[in-house]
């Protein structure tokens, strides 16, 4: 059997496990059945020769959904597939909807893109499939604006079509005050172990009942965003500051890390059909993160705007996207690590997470090691919202 025909009927499979099962007793019932299949008995060698070749192939979307359908054929090609696929960090591929909460790249900007829809005052965060920005791009998340009467919210989604707080498929969201000067950036789950929840009215229960006894939905504050504020209305560009609160600074330094959740807890899986593996029956907080917390001596990383230069010609602030950014905006932004304590180095020159507009509603999104495409993203979100004492 080709490596092309395995393929075609673990899609089926997997298809099949969701499609017959609705709920999560369902799937795992029908998982239990597959791993009494001839494919869970398959030698441990082999199968990971198979596995390892079709993650080598696939290394694209759309073609790398078979690697997703790998994982959902049953336990023992889950637990492979997960340990074949490395993180971002290391692959510079987004595979599984974990990969939004892990950090990017190190070694290069990861592209993606945001279309905003002004009727429904929602915006989807995309990511680039080829560099011109005309293409479909694959889907990673979604947010929708709410407003209240003293502060915005923007709800942050893995689904386009169900951005609530209830939602299984509710990954955090974005929070500023009235004035739109400050923003904080909540995660649903724990970013790492230890993590304290912020207690609310809105903190949230999944389908009324906890994920997991260990590992509790809620509010987790894990960014803050600050912008200077103008009340005098002098012209000039935005200034702007991220406080990563679960990103130790030492994470830009030469061998430095950061915490990187391994598991997405879901109660329902409904939403996202085609990875029915996501839900584990390990309740270990081991599985939050890998990498260091954050000690008060260690101190959180420290983003800023780089500063834009005046270009007398064209009589505007300029900064050089390389490419990436096509159309004047207030918006646009390059955020590089402030040095706080110390001098700055070569490290703290580049380019973490950088934003610009290409179109009418259509904006870049690029960004690196040690922000993930949530962190990414959230941030981003923070530059469309209204600003009463900024100068727009």
């Amino acid at each position: 059997m080709t490596i092309r025909s395995i393929l075609h009927e673990m899609k089926s499979r997997s298809s099949r496990v969701v499609q017959d099962g609705s709920a999560v007793a369902a799937v795992d019932e029908a998982s239990d059945g597959l791993s009494q299949s001839c494919w869970a008995h398959m030698p441990q060698e082999l199968l990971r020769e198979v596995l390892v070749r079709i993650e080598a192939s696939e290394s694209e979307w759309p073609p790398r959904k078979s690697v997703v359908a790998c994982a959902g054929v049953c336990r023992s090609w889950r637990v492979l597939t997960k340990e074949i696929v490395k993180t971002p960090e290391v692959s510079g591929k987004l595979t599984f909807p974990i990969s939004v909460k892990q950090p990017g790249p190190r070694d290069f900007l990861m592209q993606c893109f945001i279309r905003r829809n002004r009727s429904n005052q929602s915006y989807s965060l995309y990511l680039g499939l080829t560099n011109a920005l005309t293409d479909d791009g694959k889907f990673l998340l979604a947010a929708r604006k709410c407003r209240r009467p003293t502060c915005t919210d923007y709800i942050i989604s893995l689904h386009a079509d169900d951005m609530t707080k209830g939602s299984c498929s509710y990954v955090g969201k974005l929070r500023s005050n009235f004035l739109g000067t400050k923003f904080t950036v909540f995660d649903a789950q724990p970013p790492h172990a230890g993590a304290r929840m912020t207690k609310s009215r809105s903190t949230r229960l999944v389908n009324l009942k906890q994920v997991s006894p260990k590992v509790p939905a809620g509010n987790y504050p894990v960014v803050h965003i600050s912008y200077e504020l103008n009340v005098l209305g002098n012209r000039g560009p935005r200034r702007m500051q991220c406080v990563m609160d679960t990103v130790p600074a030492s994470a830009i330094e030469p061998g430095g890390v950061t915490p990187t959740p391994t598991e997405i807890f879901l109660s329902n899986i409904d939403f996202f059909p085609s990875l029915p593996f996501f839900r584990t029956k390990s309740n270990s907080s081991d599985s939050l993160q890998s990498g260091p917390v954050i000690t008060q001596k260690d101190g959180a990383l420290v983003l800023r705007n780089k500063a834009p230069r005046w270009h007398e010609q064209l009589q505007c602030w300029c900064l050089n996207f390389h490419g990436r950014v096509t159309v004047a905006s207030v918006k646009n932004f390059q955020l590089v690590a402030s040095p706080e304590n110390g001098a700055a180095g070569p490290q703290h020159e580049k380019i973490i997470l950088q934003f610009g507009k290409v179109g009418k509603d259509l904006f870049t999104m690029d960004y690196r090691y040690p922000i993930s495409a949530f962190q990414a993203f959230a941030i981003c979100l923070s530059s469309f919202d209204t600003k009463i004492a900024c100068k727009i």
